[in-house]
């Protein structure tokens, strides 16, 4: 049975860590001869060619780079099993507006979850503001949010388009009390719907008051009210009666 060399799995990690013979024959107390000389008996067990030297660099071949990853593993178990040690469970704390757990949020953790076996996920849903307020205090890792104000840094994920939400069913004149459902203060988004209704002089009430963005889909779903919605978060069947009823655009 063909096995590995651990001594030349590790001279294999260095070289492709520091793009160098030279420095890792330094880093394991060796000669440069040395180093060749395990890489070249790694490279015969697995029939592969791992790496490519010039005389300006050293780089590793598609084959190498594919292996590489289970040479960090092999490594990583082999230095648990000296020391008795279990692999340490890693814990990620994530933070995610209401508003921007959509679909993606699937592929998110999908993600998360591929890159690391050994990683524990603690999600927290919430206000934006709650939720940024949390990351600078040290309490979440990352968090996924709505743009709030002039706050820099970060990346964009995507850019939503809101619209006024609505079973087909639902009936509005102008000139009458529009129903709303929505998130309770401080939502971001509640406080950027209903200052549009006003700036647009449009009467309104609050028909529903939810603790998260499923319970104001569902309130609106069941005919109770409108519900200002990110369009890729709202559900098949739910309509924007935004431009049949002449309501104001939203740009939160």
């Amino acid at each position: 049975m063909t096995t590995l060399d651990i001594p030349s799995v590790q001279a294999f990690l260095l070289v492709a860590e520091l793009q160098s013979f030279t420095r890792a024959a330094e880093a394991l107390g060796t000669t440069q001869a040395a180093v060749s000389m395990k890489l070249q008996r790694l490279e015969a067990t697995l029939g592969k060619r791992l790496v490519e030297r010039s005389p300006r660099a050293v780089r590793l071949t598609a084959d190498g780079a594919a292996f590489q990853d289970n040479a960090r593993a092999l490594i990583a178990a082999h230095d648990r099993a000296l020391s008795g040690s279990a692999p340490v469970r890693q814990q990620l704390t994530l933070g995610i507006s209401d508003h921007a757990a959509g679909p993606e949020l699937v592929p998110i953790l999908e993600k998360l979850n591929g890159a690391s076996s050994s990683l524990t996920l603690a999600v927290t849903i919430d206000f934006s503001r709650t939720l940024l307020d949390a990351f600078d205090g040290g309490e979440l890792d990352a968090v996924v949010v709505r743009q709030e104000g002039s706050r820099r840094g970060g990346e964009t994920l995507c850019t939503d388009e809101f619209g006024w939400f609505a079973s087909p069913g639902f009936h509005w004149a102008n000139g009458e009390t529009l129903r709303v459902a929505a998130l309770a203060a401080p939502c971001g988004v509640r406080a950027t719907a209903t200052r549009a209704l006003d700036k647009a002089n449009v009467k309104w009430s609050e028909a529903f008051i939810g603790g998260g963005v499923s319970a104001v889909v569902a309130a609106a779903a069941a005919g109770l009210a409108v519900a200002p919605l990110a369009k890729r978060i709202a559900p098949a069947g739910m309509v924007d009666v935004g431009p049949a009823f002449g309501l104001p655009r939203l740009s939160p």
